[in-house]
């Protein structure tokens, strides 16, 4: 939705709501349980997370475009970043320890942008107009950033020998943050200030000016970002303790915490890259789909990692062979899909069997 068209009522309302439940479950006492009640809770909870984080991507859009680049591209990471850190943190201190969340959540994030969204885009863009077109050096400059930082954040703790893997020891934990936020900001100011021509559909980028919001509407979407992030944040902890629970009851694999957080997370980004490949501005699809996985790995890791340390709690990040295996085939399949700067149906199919095959694997591994 546009900056300057009048503010949906779930803008306002889910933030609202959302603060009314937990200040309602924090008043009772109420302790989740699986029972008929605890189910119903369970899926007004999702419901309320859910529509809170549309709310809190959609006032960080608003802000974005008023302020414009780089600092609006700065607010939306930073907003999706919080709500992501928050998740992560509270469920890996839940009652049930689980030091290979962030990891789990940070695989899945890349499976999902680089086979599950990339090829529902490009699947859904070759259905409509055949082939699609996009710029071949933003591309190139977003799987350079995704390879070096997954390789780093998700391989190079296995094969560490000062501690045994899958962990990187405090001083190596400490040199990889420090690494990956500076390459970040490298990129983040190569595609917002550098080379902001590799990342624009300049056919798009062109049409019409867009009417100036007012200030009380940039007002309101600033207080209405800070409330919906606090309540994200708020409502974590509720939302650990619903993730243990239906994990255990279904006996699902650990990676399933995981899967669920990035699901969550990608869920409003995912629906606006959708929604512009049918509008045949691939280049916008591409620009969220894998700008999301390189901010997840490049500030979510490092927020992570400074978290774990100041608590002095495990942080597992080096993948298993099997998973290993599917990133390097993401790799080489993605270095395929967009090294021609046209896509078609079948680019999008093979990624989609890719990313069918993970989620496969993550309940019979």
């Amino acid at each position: 939705m546009s900056a300057h068209s009048p503010m949906p009522r779930s803008a306002w309302m889910f933030p609202a709501l959302a603060v009314l439940l937990f200040a309602a479950v924090t008043a009772t006492g109420y302790v989740f349980t699986l029972s008929p009640g605890g189910l119903v809770f369970a899926v007004v909870l999702l419901v309320v997370l859910f529509g809170t984080v549309f709310a809190a991507v959609h006032h960080a859009e608003v802000i974005a475009h008023r302020i414009g680049e780089p600092y609006g591209t700065l607010v939306l990471t930073l907003a999706v970043t919080i709500i992501e850190v928050a998740l992560i943190t509270t469920i890996m201190l839940g009652e049930t320890p689980a030091p290979a969340l962030a990891r789990d959540t940070v695989f899945a994030v890349v499976m999902i942008v680089c086979n599950g969204l990339v090829g529902i885009c490009i699947f859904i863009g070759g259905l409509r107009y055949r082939e699609q077109g996009f710029q071949v050096s933003g591309a190139n400059v977003y799987l350079s950033m995704l390879f070096a930082l997954a390789t780093i954040t998700l391989i190079m703790p296995n094969y560490t020998t000062t501690t045994p893997g899958p962990v990187y020891s405090t001083a190596q934990l400490g040199f990889v943050d420090v690494v990956t936020l500076a390459l970040y900001g490298v990129f983040l100011y190569t595609q917002t200030v550098l080379h902001r021509d590799y990342f624009v559909n300049e056919a798009a980028d062109g049409e019409g000016g867009e009417a100036q919001m007012s200030g009380r509407m940039f007002t309101f979407s600033v207080a209405l970002l800070l409330v919906s992030l606090l309540a994200v944040v708020l409502l974590a902890k509720k939302f650990s303790l619903v993730v243990d629970a239906v994990a255990l009851r279904i006996g699902a694999p650990p990676a399933f915490a995981g899967l669920l957080v990035a699901l969550l997370i990608l869920l409003p980004e995912g629906v606006s890259a959708i929604a512009a490949a049918r509008k045949n501005d691939l280049q916008k699809s591409i620009n969220l789909a894998l700008g999301s996985s390189i901010a997840t790995i490049g500030l979510t890791i490092p927020a992570v990692g400074v978290a774990t340390y100041l608590l002095d709690t495990p942080l597992e990040l080096g993948l298993s062979s099997q998973s290993s295996i599917l990133l390097l085939l993401t790799f080489l399949l993605s270095m395929l899909t967009f090294g021609t700067g046209r896509t078609n149906v079948l680019f999008g199919l093979v990624h989609m069997v890719v990313f069918a095959v993970f989620v496969f694997m993550v309940f019979v591994p």
